[in-house]
């Protein structure tokens, strides 16, 4: 569990995220990067009991001030700031069951940030997580094993059925 990128620390509480595309990806579960644009299913099903005694409210940003993954709870302005930059707001609720879940239509690719807001309803403590993910972008990395492969069998062809080196013949 410590080592889950879909673990969400909110102070020291926990929750999962987990995404789903079911139009462009079936049963494939995601909790980094949402790969396509389109609808996605967002679930976040709290680690931590305590939680389920907490309201919570969940919100989707633009990253309109370009944090892109270095995004933090400091960088997102005022509360006005956060207002106008909200996509998806889900308002302040109990959760008894530990599962919020949502949906959202994302049209635009690029760099989004998904923040939780948890309220003790002992102490009125607020505590905040905030995690950026892209949608819809996709990395040119991921298709390096794909070239590699390709030019390591075109060399091997091209070794293997290449002119003789004429060098070497006596005449």
């Amino acid at each position: 569990m410590e080592d889950d990128n879909c673990v969400m620390k909110i102070g020291t509480l926990r929750a999962h995220f987990t995404g789903y595309q079911p139009e462009k990806r079936a049963t494939q579960e995601f909790c980094e990067d949402i790969p396509e644009l389109g609808r996605a299913i967002i679930v976040i099903d709290y680690v931590s009991a305590a939680l389920r005694q907490y309201e919570v409210e969940f919100r989707v940003l633009e990253d309109v001030n370009d944090l892109r993954s270095g995004g933090r709870y400091e960088d997102l302005g005022s509360e006005a700031d956060i207002e106008a930059a909200t996509l998806v707001h889900v308002p302040f609720q109990v959760y008894p069951r530990g599962t919020l879940t949502f949906e959202h239509n994302f049209e635009t690719p690029g760099w989004y940030i998904g923040m939780i807001t948890a309220k003790d309803p002992e102490t009125g403590t607020v505590l905040h997580s905030v995690f950026p993910f892209k949608v819809g972008v996709h990395s040119l990395w991921r298709y390096l094993p794909a070239f590699l492969i390709v030019f390591a069998i075109a060399a091997l062809v091209y070794r293997l059925t290449g002119r003789k080196n004429n060098s070497t013949e006596v005449k």
